[in-house]
């Protein structure tokens, strides 16, 4: 069966915009063009479009997609065999993490009694390096800031870790709860939690008004969007436009450290 451009489109949910991208730049070319001058796609092109999409998944850039699957060496079982492999460590990862949350919900809970170090179980330390990597690199921060302040870290009591993730879950709870309330991002009570939420920062960093502005940037990215759309779907674009607020009334005249 051949599927034209908006078939595959909705099959695949990937848009027809980026399937006729995808033919413009080589990457995925269609089975033929008919007299009618529509691209179709037989399974051929369709088990091609599931390789990209797994990619994707991976974050390969698309030039890396297209370098690797128009090799003469490249074979589409040993690449879902590898891509496989990779899913099953994340899965693995991802089920830890999940672990950790439910039993860091019951230890809060005063349910069970949780060790200092299960606090961090399942987190992925290169993720949280390219996380630093790209705040240094959009100019967000410095080197040295991030050094100092994982130096800082490093030297807090245990009750202070706890501490620290707790206050942010408080400050996550009560914004959805204005939410709920249907309140706006620049009324009162909600630049409050900003104020608070700009506290909690000052214990590892000072921002100024970039700099809060990039990482309300930095929350959009897909790993921290996931976390706050776990939450509320539409948590994050209302934390983002509070804290964008916040930073044009309140941080202005202030200078990053």
């Amino acid at each position: 069966m051949a599927y034209t451009v908006n078939k595959l489109a909705k099959l695949s949910g990937v848009s027809a915009r980026t399937l006729r991208f995808y033919d413009e730049i080589g990457l995925l070319k269609p089975a033929y063009v008919g007299d009618n001058d529509y691209r179709y796609y037989e399974e051929e092109q369709l088990l091609m479009l599931q390789q990209i999409l797994f990619y994707r998944e991976l974050d390969f850039p698309l030039a890396e997609i297209q370098r690797i699957m128009s090799s003469d060496h490249f074979d589409k079982i040993e690449a879902l065999e590898s891509h496989k492999c990779i899913l099953m460590k994340e899965l693995d990862r991802t089920s830890q993490m999940i672990r950790t949350i439910d039993k860091t919900i019951s230890h809060l809970r005063g349910k069970e009694k949780m060790k200092n170090e299960e606090l961090y179980y399942g987190f992925d330390s290169e993720k949280q390096k390219k996380h630093e990597k790209y705040l240094v690199e959009k100019g967000i921060v410095t080197q040295q800031f991030i050094n100092e302040s994982n130096a800082k870290i490093k030297d807090w009591s245990d009750e202070q870790k706890r501490s620290f993730i707790t206050d942010m879950e408080g400050i996550i709870t009560d914004l959805i709860v204005e939410m709920e309330k249907k309140s706006q991002p620049d009324d009162e009570s909600v630049q409050a939690l900003m104020r608070k939420h700009y506290t909690w920062l000052e214990l590892t960093w000072t921002p100024n008004r970039e700099s809060y502005i990039g990482l309300s940037e930095l929350y959009q990215t897909p790993e921290f969007r996931k976390f706050y759309d776990d939450r509320h779907p539409e948590l994050l674009d209302f934390f983002v436009k509070a804290m964008k607020i916040f930073a044009e009334r309140e941080l202005s005249c202030r200078k990053r450290k």
